[in-house]
C-alpha cells in the first residue's frame, strides 16, 4: 500500500486520508463527511478548510456519487496489491429516524428495550447523530422516561437513558422547558442516586451529571423548594467516592455549589453532613478542580453559624484549608482566606485562635503577604492577623518578629 500513488482527488484535505463517503461543500471543495462533519460541529471552525470561505455549521453537504464510485473502483482494482475495499456508505441518520425511536418507547417492553440500546449507541457514534437527537426531542424523551421510572418503581432501561443524556448536550432553554412540564425530573434523578444496580458506577455518575444540568437551569422557586432528602443524596455521593467516577465526583459538587446560595439549603446541606464529607474529600488531596469546589462549598456553608461549628468540630478543617493556601490555585487561595476570614471574625474563640497557631495559619499568612497574590487577598490576610495578633503574642510558639512585621 505503502509503495501504490493513490490519485489526489481521491484524498479528503482534512484527514489525508482516502474518502469514504465524499461530500462536496457549498464552497466546491469534496472531503470525506466524518472529517467535515467534525470540523463543522467544532464551535471554533467557521470556515472552508481549503478555501477560508464562509461556512455555516448547518451548511448543506452534497454527497458526491461519483466520486465515491471512481473510489471504490480504484479500490478494487488495487485490492491485490493491500488496498482495502470501500463499502457504500449508509445513508446519515435525520432526525425522523430518531422520532421513530422515540415512538417505540411507547410501545412492547423488547421493542422499547431495542430503541433505548439504539439510541445509546447512535448517540456513541458521533456529534452529528447527538445534533439530530437534540432536534427530534430526544432529550425530553429520555427524562419522561426516568420520570417513568421512578414513578414505576422500575430501573430497566435506567442506564441506557441516562447513558444518552450524558452524551447529549440539553440545550439550557429546553431543559427549563422541560422542568416546567414535569417537575418531578429532580426528585427522579435523587431516586435513580438512591438505587443499587449491577453497574452502579456508571448508573449514578451519568445521574449525576444530568442533575448538574438540570439544577443549573432550575429557577429560584424550584432551588427554594429543594427537600433535606435531596441534600442528603447528593452528599452521601461525597461519602462514598467509590460509587461515582471523579467526573461525577465534581458534579456532584458543582449541584452543591449552585444550591448554596440560599440559606434555607446551607442548613440542610450543614445537617446532611456536608461539612465533614467535604472534609475528609479534601484531605484525600484531589485534583485541583474538585479543591476549588470543595473549598467553594465550604466558605457558603462557613457563612452561617452551624456550619462555621461543624467546620471547626472536625480536626482536619483547619488544617486542610490552611495547607491549600499558595499550594493549589489563585481560585483555592481565594476561597480559603475567605473561609479563614469567616472564622476569625464570627468564630475567634482561643482555642480556635490557638489551633491556627498549630497548624501554621499563622505563618501561612504572613507568606500569602509576601507573595504576588492579588491586593484584595493581602488585605483579607492583614485584617485577619491584625484581629488577633495581641492574643497570638502570648504563645511562646509564634515567631512575634514575623508576625509584626506586617501588621504595623
Amino acid at each position: 500500500m505503502d509503495d501504490i500513488e493513490v490519485p489526489k482527488y481521491f484524498i479528503c484535505p482534512i484527514s489525508l486520508q482516502i474518502m469514504k463517503d465524499p461530500v462536496t461543500a457549498i464552497t466546491g471543495i469534496t472531503y470525506d463527511r466524518e472529517s467535515i462533519e467534525q470540523w463543522l460541529l467544532n464551535g471554533q471552525n467557521t470556515s472552508c478548510p481549503v478555501t477560508q470561505q464562509s461556512l455555516p455549521r448547518d451548511s448543506d453537504l452534497t454527497p458526491n456519487h461519483t466520486l465515491r464510485r471512481l473510489i471504490q473502483a480504484w479500490c478494487t482494482e488495487n485490492a491485490s496489491l493491500g488496498v482495502d475495499r470501500i463499502p457504500t456508505p449508509k445513508p446519515p441518520m435525520d432526525k425522523f429516524h430518531f422520532r421513530k425511536l422515540i415512538q417505540e418507547l411507547d410501545k412492547h417492553p423488547d421493542s422499547k428495550m431495542e430503541a433505548l440500546r439504539e439510541l445509546d449507541l447512535l448517540a456513541a457514534k458521533n456529534e452529528r447523530n447527538r445534533k439530530f437527537m437534540v432536534e427530534a426531542g430526544v432529550p425530553k424523551a429520555m427524562l419522561s422516561f426516568i420520570v417513568n421510572c421512578f414513578k414505576e418503581d422500575c430501573v430497566n432501561g435506567l442506564e441506557e437513558a441516562l447513558s444518552v443524556l450524558s452524551l447529549i448536550r440539553i440545550p439550557s432553554a429546553e431543559a427549563k422547558l422541560i422542568l416546567k412540564e414535569k417537575d418531578e425530573i429532580i426528585k427522579s434523578l435523587i431516586w435513580v442516586l438512591g438505587c443499587e444496580s449491577k453497574t452502579q458506577v456508571t448508573v449514578k455518575s451519568h445521574a449525576v451529571l444530568v442533575l448538574k444540568t438540570i439544577i443549573e437551569t432550575a429557577s429560584s422557586i424550584l432551588l427554594e423548594r429543594l427537600e433535606p432528602q435531596f441534600f442528603e443524596t447528593v452528599v452521601g455521593v461525597l461519602t462514598q467516592r467509590s460509587r461515582v467516577t471523579q467526573q461525577g465526583m465534581n458534579a456532584a459538587l458543582h449541584v452543591l455549589l449552585h444550591v448554596c446560595p440560599w440559606g434555607r439549603n446551607r442548613l440542610m446541606m450543614v445537617e446532611s453532613g456536608a461539612v465533614s464529607a467535604l472534609i475528609e474529600l479534601e484531605l484525600g488531596s484531589p485534583e485541583t478542580k474538585t479543591t476549588e469546589l470543595i473549598l467553594g462549598i465550604l466558605f457558603h456553608l462557613c457563612s452561617c453559624a452551624d456550619g462555621r461549628a461543624e467546620f471547626l468540630s472536625h480536626k482536619g478543617g483547619v488544617a486542610v484549608v490552611t495547607k491549600r493556601i499558595m499550594r493549589v490555585s489563585p481560585t483555592a487561595d481565594d476561597r480559603a482566606v475567605l473561609i479563614l476570614s469567616l472564622i476569625s471574625r464570627f468564630s475567634a474563640t482561643n482555642l480556635v485562635l490557638h489551633e491556627m497557631l498549630e497548624v501554621g495559619t499563622v505563618t501561612k499568612l504572613c507568606m500569602l503577604l509576601q507573595s504576588g497574590c492579588a491586593t484584595y487577598l493581602k488585605d483579607k490576610a492583614m485584617e485577619i492577623l491584625r484581629s488577633h495578633s495581641d492574643e497570638w503574642q502570648k504563645f511562646p510558639c509564634i515567631n512575634i518578629t514575623l508576625l509584626t512585621r506586617y501588621i504595623k
